[in-house]
């Protein structure tokens, strides 16, 4: 924790006094602890003199910020106009019940996985179409899902 602090602080004091500085600032802390803390924003509130409501305005607005950790692996999954037609709610569902994930729940228990639901791939002759990582898998199936999860972490 000690390393993490001194990291944050020289984070911190590359962008003092920067105006407009916040959205890359809290790219670099995100980029150290993976993820955007509580605990974390309000120290950096305290000490750039800015409040917690515009970092956590900030944090929350950019889909690029996370609030909470994310698994070793995401699963991004196509709701674009082909992929919807073609089932991406059913893939959807299909690698939730596969993850155990449950309502809003988006990273398995074990931080392995995080599914998140994109607005394009760009793969629509591929449709439905998952990522995970830098591999593409298309024209799947829900019977496919579990075959294509356990291919990653077996």
């Amino acid at each position: 924790m000690q390393n993490s602090r001194q990291e944050l602080d020289a984070i911190l004091s590359k962008f003092k006094d920067r105006h407009g500085a916040l959205i890359p600032l809290l790219q670099e802390v995100q980029l150290l602890e993976g993820y955007l803390k509580k605990e974390t924003m309000k120290y950096i509130a305290d000490q750039m003199s800015i409040s917690a409501a515009e970092i956590f305005g900030v944090a929350t607005f950019y889909s690029m910020f996370r609030l909470k950790p994310q698994g070793k692996h995401v699963v991004r999954v196509c709701k674009g106009t082909a992929c919807h037609v073609s089932g991406a709610n059913v893939i959807l569902n299909a690698i939730k019940e596969h993850l155990k994930l449950e309502g809003e729940e988006d990273t398995t228990e074990d931080t392995m996985f995080t599914v998140m639901e994109v607005a394009c791939l760009g793969c629509c002759s591929l449709a439905p179409v998952i990522m995970i990582g830098d591999q593409t898998y298309g024209k799947l199936t829900p019977e496919a899902i579990p075959g294509v999860l356990n291919k990653i972490v077996g």
